[in-house]
């Protein structure tokens, strides 16, 4: 009969990994072995874990249960384990951290150095990706998440504000002017958002929270902040984007602020989303720690 607790590890490295021949080259096992791993897990608890396909794997509703369980005791043994070894009271191991593209490339690779500095022992990981993560069934230790928090099982913490800004490039504004009012926007060439909710590629947002709409348009939408913000640079249209984003283009003048009648959005906040275990491991707590201090009070894209 396999070991259950080792049952546990594989089937946790395989959530991680996303494959079975991933969890297999991560352990040092064989595909093979991972395979019987798993089976014997599946028979023992009557269900099946995965939802198998030649492309995609993906948990079960009772295997994203069984992994949320399985992590506790995972957790709580390397918890454990770190409380009565002394060798093991500093944060240690392989930390899985995504963030959003734009974000990360301006405000999370920059200090990571520094990180790995303070905790030799910790390795990173880092995935860059827009799309909103679910760090239990993705396998991601932390996500950084910007928006409104969900209600979920998931926890989080509050890093930073994150605020926006409608702006130009002077080019633009000598040839198109320069609108006065949220109601001039649907005039101008607007550079749209495509994964935004309230500032998309179709309607901009205004106010404290969200209560003025406006239909926008313009030559070109984009998923990712760096190319909007370079083609608005360019003098192709006016952007509604975070301040991270802009910071620099805002301070040189090559973008300039628009004096509209209503407020951009009150700016949604950045957080550290993580699984809901009791005991958070070392390094997790570690990075939050570190994000919290280079985030706050004032964060460093603040104009």
């Amino acid at each position: 009969m396999l070991d259950r607790f080792t049952g546990m590890q594989v089937f946790a490295k395989v959530v991680a990994q996303g494959s079975f021949s991933g969890a297999a080259r991560s352990l040092g096992l064989s595909q093979t072995m991972i395979t019987k791993h798993i089976t014997a897990l599946e028979s023992r608890l009557g269900i099946s874990l995965f939802h198998r396909s030649t492309r995609r794997l993906s948990l079960t509703e009772p295997g994203r249960l069984f992994f949320i369980r399985s992590q506790k005791i995972l957790t709580d043994l390397e918890e454990m384990e770190q409380e009565v070894s002394a060798e093991n009271q500093e944060p240690r191991g392989l930390l899985r951290l995504n963030a959003p593209v734009s974000f990360a490339i301006r405000h999370v690779g920059p200090i990571l150095p520094e990180f790995s500095r303070r905790h030799p022992l910790v390795t990173v990981e880092l995935g860059l990706d827009d799309r909103r993560i679910d760090p239990i069934t993705e396998g991601w230790d932390l996500t950084l998440r910007i928006g409104r928090m969900p209600s979920s099982a998931l926890r989080s913490r509050r890093l930073a504000q994150v605020d926006f800004v409608v702006c130009a490039a002077p080019s633009y504004l000598a040839e198109c002017g320069t609108p006065r009012s949220v109601a001039d926007l649907p005039k101008h060439r607007c550079l749209g958002y495509t994964l935004g909710d309230e500032i998309s590629s179709a309607r901009w947002s205004f106010g404290p929270n969200g209560e003025r709409t406006v239909p926008v348009s313009g030559p070109m939408h984009a998923n990712n902040g760096d190319i909007l913000r370079e083609a608005a640079v360019a003098g192709q249209g006016i952007i509604y984007q975070p301040i991270f984003i802009l910071s620099d283009e805002l301070k040189s003048g090559r973008l300039v602020p628009l004096p509209l009648d209503v407020p951009v959005m009150t700016g949604p906040e950045l957080h550290a989303v993580y699984a809901p275990t009791p005991h958070v491991p070392l390094k997790i707590r570690a990075m939050i720690d570190f994000l919290v201090e280079r985030y706050g009070p004032v964060p460093p894209w603040t104009i």
